[in-house]
Formats: C-alpha cells, structure tokens, sequence
C-alpha cells in the first residue's frame, strides 16, 4: 500500500520497487509519444571538445557563439546565458587561465564541483528534486572494488588540485560518497547522433529503473530531460528504462563459444584501451580482425559482433571513408532494429547516420527513406517539436 506521504507529480508517484530500490511509478494511463516528466539539470557541463559548437549554458547548438572574455575557453548564445551560468563557470574560469594547458579534470570532477557549489548557493531543494533529492541518491559504497575506490581517490584529489580556490570541501569520506553518488546517478547527454555532450544530474529522472523493453525513453532538449513513453503505461504500472551463434550444419561446441565469449570480451576492451594511443587505421585493424574471427562462430546479430561493427563505423566516420561507413551501418541497422525496442534511440540514431551517408554518397532515395525512419522514431521518443526533428526536416528539404 502506497505511503501517504509518498512524493508526487501528475500522474506520477514515488514509490519503493521490490528488489530495486525507489522507483517511478504511474498513477493514470499515458499514450504512447505522451511527456510524463520534464526535469531541468541540477547541475550539467558541457564536455570540452564540443565548447564552442555548442553553448557552455543552455547546451544549444549554433554559430556565432560569443566567448568568455576571460578564458576565451567558454562559449555562449547571448549575455543571459553567460550570466545564467557563471556561478558555475566562475569555478573554471581563473584555474583554466592558470593551469592553461594542463587544466584537464574530468568530466565527473568538473560536474561535483558543480554539484557541491548548488548545495552551498541552494540548500533548498530545487526545481529538478520534486520526487528525488540529490542528497537521498543511492551511492553502493558496500559495492564498491579496490579499483573504484583507488579511482575515486583520483578524482578527489584532482576537485582539490584544480578547485581548491572556489569551493569549500567536506571531509574525505562525504567525497567518497558524493563521487559514488555521481558515478551512480549521473547521466550523458547527447545529441541526435547519440553523440556525447556532456554530464548532468536529474535527480527525479534518477527515479526510473533500468529495463531491456521500456516502457518510457529519456531525451533531451538542451539541459532539460524530458520523459516520455514508448508504448502504452497502465496505472501502478513502474517506468523503467541475447547472443546468437551461427546456425551451422555442424554448430559449435559450448567450449567453444565460452572461449569466444571470452575473446570477445578481451578485445572490447582492448579497443576502449586502444584508442586513447592508437591510429584509426590501427583501431580499424582490430575491428576487422576481431569481426573476422568472433565471425566463425557468431552470427552479424551477435553484441559482441554489433559491437565491434559499429566502432568500426565510428572509425570510419573519423577518417571520412564514407563507403565503408556505410556499408557497415548497412549491417547494423537490421539487428539494431531486432534487438532493441520500436522507439530505441539507438536505431533511431543509426537511421540518422544512414540518411546523412546515402545523402553525402549521392543516393537521395535512399536517404530520404532512412531519415524518414528516423523522424518517425523521434517524433515519439523526443516529441514533434523538438529542435532536432526540425533540423532532420530542412536536411530533407534542402537535398
């Protein structure tokens, strides 16, 4: 039985999921494509390869940003959003003309100390925390490895290596929890691509479990998530977000796909390692060699096959080989559509890059038609209004 004091939005309820913790629940019917929640970023930054395609502020992508006339580092849409965000920035401004460049925390330290900067200015609770504050998230500390925790360490001391100016810091194991805090509860923002923006904090987005079939999808329109659902949710019902081998006339021992399972796994990882120091022809080598061997005993639909195909794909996408590109997005696309849910953003991004490619590549039917697809997946899952959908649509209509 639901708790009186249970937190509440329209239509929504906190509520505490057998085996999962808190969890969102609805409270009515929605339809699928309808918003159930919207919630502003209680802090987000923008990642630093994206400044100056991208406002600091908002997250609103245009040209002609203006800079910071400090750092010349940071980069607006107008006044008010430089204004809106320098109580933020003003935590990177000076150390980023001091450290020049060796100013180089992370994305996870950069989005604490925003974090612990809103606790000072704003002990209340904010707009983002109707359901959920960010002082009751979930840390798992009891989870944690030695590996972790070594990492978190890390991240401490560079909050106080490039912060130690601006911020007043609490003791060493309030760090620790808050850094796991964030490890658990932080989200990425990207853009239509699925391409990386940045890190935020919504906490009542924080509320929702994960799920393989969703019945809702987050999206986002600068630095506001919104939430909406993907097929029908019923009142009570909890908002919540397969290998194959080759079917061979003379199939694979179980030994044998443990062992591929294994090696699979290994290059994975070995790629992830890879790419902070090896060239794209060298990244594109482990691809093909990894896709060529896990391809004796899996089929193109096997994750680990998909996975290495679609770094492929980012690979190429890197060195501009637009017919390679294309060609394994080609394998992709089906799977992708296969194994993932009717209004998965990742096949509604892989449609995207598809259209963008057939359309670079001179084929305008059928770029029409995969940008067609992708419009219809993000009509639903980001809504009919959004900047993006109207973006894909003059694309459309200037080709």
């Amino acid at each position: 039985m639901r708790s009186e004091a249970a937190p509440q939005l329209d239509g929504l309820e906190r509520f505490a999921s057998a085996g999962k913790g808190r969890g969102l629940r609805a409270r009515r019917r929605f339809a699928v494509g309808e918003l159930l929640l919207s919630c502003p970023a209680y802090a987000a930054v923008l990642t630093v390869s994206e400044r100056g395609s991208h406002c600091d502020g908002c997250f609103a992508r245009k040209e002609g940003l203006s800079k910071c006339g400090r750092c010349k580092q940071a980069f607006y849409c107008n006044v008010e959003c430089q204004k809106e965000d320098w109580p933020m920035h003003k935590l990177e401004c000076a150390s980023m003309c001091t450290f020049g460049q060796n100013w180089q925390p992370s994305e996870t330290v950069r989005l604490t100390a925003r974090i612990l900067a809103k606790q000072k200015t704003h002990p209340e609770r904010t707009q983002s925390e109707k359901l959920l504050a960010v002082r009751e998230f979930e840390s798992h500390l009891d989870k944690l490895d030695n590996e972790k925790r070594e990492l978190i360490q890390n991240d401490i001391a560079a909050l106080h290596h490039f912060y130690s100016k601006h911020l007043d810091y609490p003791d060493n194991a309030a760090l620790v929890v808050l850094f796991a805090q964030v490890n658990c509860n932080g989200f990425t923002i990207e853009d239509e691509e699925l391409s990386h923006l940045g890190s935020a904090i919504f906490p009542d987005v924080a509320l929702m479990n994960h799920s393989c079939c969703p019945n809702v999808i987050v999206t986002y329109k600068g630095t506001l998530a919104e939430v909406r659902a993907v097929r029908e949710i019923e009142p009570g019902e909890e908002d919540k977000e397969k290998l194959e081998i080759c079917k061979l006339n003379d199939p694979p021992s179980a030994e044998t796909v443990k062992d591929m399972i294994k090696y699979a796994r290994n290059v994975i990882e070995e790629f992830r390692r890879a790419k902070h120091y090896k060239s794209p022809s060298e990244l594109l080598e482990i691809c093909e060699l990894s896709l060529d061997k896990m391809g004796a005993v899996f089929e193109d639909s096997n994750v680990y096959m998909l996975h290495m195909m679609y770094q492929a794909m980012g690979v190429c996408l890197y060195v501009q080989d637009w017919e390679g590109a294309l060609c394994y997005g080609q394998k992709i696309i089906r799977p992708y559509s296969k194994h993932y849910p009717s209004y998965s953003l990742n096949v509604a991004s892989m449609w995207l890059k598809l259209g963008r490619l057939y359309m670079t590549l001179k084929n305008r039917t059928a770029g029409v038609k995969a940008l067609k697809r992708a419009i219809a997946i993000m009509e639903v899952a980001h809504g009919k209004d959004h900047p993006y959908i109207s973006e894909i649509k003059k694309e459309l209509e200037d080709h």
